[in-house]
């Protein structure tokens, strides 16, 4: 490995960590999903944004960004498709009844399989719906990565960036789920909730106008 691919690839790794920690969408789920339902719902939710991240990067490997970069009604169809499910679930904790967190010492949860499910099918859609994780990822192969790079390289870094996605928000369950943040949780579980909907609701609005 020459010294012009390792400054690529650290390039890489500083641009891909820096997007993974931003506060946005993803991360409003990881909060809504750990705080709500445990921390097996919240690992299985940063697993679905996890597989998100892995579509894009596939797409974008496979040269398939070009058609998301020149063709705007594609991003537009994703955008509003994207608007409208974060203003939903948002929409859905706002409105949540106050009721005892599934499991205040952040341990194991009594939520079956189809639960599970569902906050990784959660976790995947808000990913693979927002368009700007879309933009970054053609953005990344495109302009950041460098295409001489053998194939095999270009395919690790998309698995970097997947493993980057699930283990920070990984990281984040964890800390969240903790006994002591979850009995404070516990007492200010309505207000913390309705706080987490409206910022969801808030990226939904801000994606369908365009920001």
């Amino acid at each position: 490995m020459n010294d012009s691919m390792i400054m690529n690839l650290s390039i890489v790794a500083g641009v891909t960590v820096a997007a993974v920690i931003s506060p946005g969408p993803d991360f409003a789920m990881i909060v809504r999903s750990g705080m709500r339902h445990g921390r097996k719902a919240g690992v299985a939710t940063a697993f679905g944004i996890s597989c998100g991240a892995t579509v894009h990067a596939a797409y974008a490997l496979l040269g398939l960004g070009y058609i998301v970069a020149h063709h705007a009604w594609v991003l537009d169809a994703i955008r509003y498709a994207g608007a409208v499910y974060l203003c939903w679930l948002g929409g859905m904790s706002l409105l949540a009844r106050k009721t005892g967190v599934g499991s205040p010492v952040g341990g194991a949860t009594n939520e079956g399989h189809g639960n599970t499910w569902r906050s990784f099918s959660e976790g995947f859609l808000c990913n693979i719906m927002n368009p700007k994780a879309m933009l970054f990822f053609v953005v990344l192969f495109t302009q950041v990565v460098d295409a001489a790079m053998p194939r095999l390289a270009l395919a690790g870094v998309g698995a970097f960036v997947a493993l980057a996605h699930f283990a920070w928000f990984a990281v984040v369950v964890f800390w969240l789920t903790e006994p002591r943040f979850m009995r404070v949780f516990t007492v200010w579980r309505s207000a913390v909730e309705r706080g987490v909907g409206a910022c969801l609701v808030a990226f939904g609005l801000r994606l369908a106008l365009g920001g």
